[in-house]
């Protein structure tokens, strides 16, 4: 019987080949490599990587998936299939010596969180590669003055390098998502181009710039810094965050950081 698609999955299952084509060349995966791909679906992308690799994990919530989808990759190869939400699973204890390079077809109504739950654990993750809202690649990779410069794209960029490499259409999918979808590389980097003297403070102070896109640094930071303090870093506190770089966030982050602690 075929798999109905599910919407409190989010599932829009890959069937193109031309698409599914690119995908395996731009991930080019070898032997050996610890490959883990999110949501593998009916396996479209999943029996092209496992056949180039050998051995695939998978990482699939939809339990009715599970079956039809190890008895379709039976031949191509070892199959680890884990029936948890990626959303609060260790990728880190699937690194085994090996950074892990993980793919996926992320669920658009949870790709965020799960983009910030991988971030967390950038550490064990060679690269990424994912199929998203082509939106939301938009804002991974956008500059400071675009309209889709935010919170995303700021943390996104101070953990790795963002890469969009080709849209997919609509039809390239079942059921047709009403959006166009995007193809994007993320890559950890070993050091963050930025140094930053507390990450915890850095993400709280991007958090709240980005707040109310509309508010200057001055309203939008007065719980962290004043505008004295702003102006201590260069930066003028009448600009909005979306026209700071990474540099100048961090410079931020910084300031309110030893403020805090010069009131410890």
């Amino acid at each position: 019987m075929a798999h109905t698609p599910r919407k409190r999955f989010g599932q829009n299952f890959l069937h193109d080949p031309g698409v599914i084509g690119k995908i395996i060349t731009a991930i080019q995966p070898h032997q050996d490599e610890n490959l883990v791909e999110i949501g593998p679906g009916q396996g479209a992308i999943t029996l092209p990587l496992l056949a180039a690799a050998g051995a695939l994990t998978v990482i699939e919530l939809d339990r009715d998936l599970i079956e039809p989808l190890k008895a379709r990759c039976a031949a191509a190869g070892r199959l680890a299939v884990h029936n948890v939400d990626a959303l609060g699973f260790d990728f880190c204890q699937l690194a085994n010596k090996k950074p892990v390079r993980i793919i996926g077809n992320l669920p658009y109504n949870i790709s965020t969180p799960i983009l910030f739950h991988l971030l967390d654990q950038h550490d064990c993750i060679r690269d990424m590669h994912f199929m998203l809202q082509k939106e939301v690649v938009e804002r991974m990779a956008a500059s400071p003055g675009s309209k889709q410069f935010g919170r995303l794209s700021v943390m996104l960029q101070y953990r790795c390098r963002v890469t969009s490499l080709f849209t997919i259409g609509p039809g390239a999918f079942n059921p047709p998502p009403r959006v166009e979808s995007a193809f994007v590389r993320l890559e950890p980097f070993e050091q963050p181009p930025v140094s930053v003297d507390s990450e915890v403070v850095f993400a709280k102070l991007v958090r709240q710039a980005f707040s109310q896109r509309r508010k200057t640094l001055r309203n939008a930071l007065r719980d962290m810094l004043d505008a004295d303090e702003i102006l201590k870093t260069g930066i003028d506190p009448s600009v909005r965050a979306e026209m700071m770089a990474l540099k100048d966030f961090a410079a931020l982050a910084n300031q309110a950081h030893a403020k805090l602690t010069a009131g410890c």
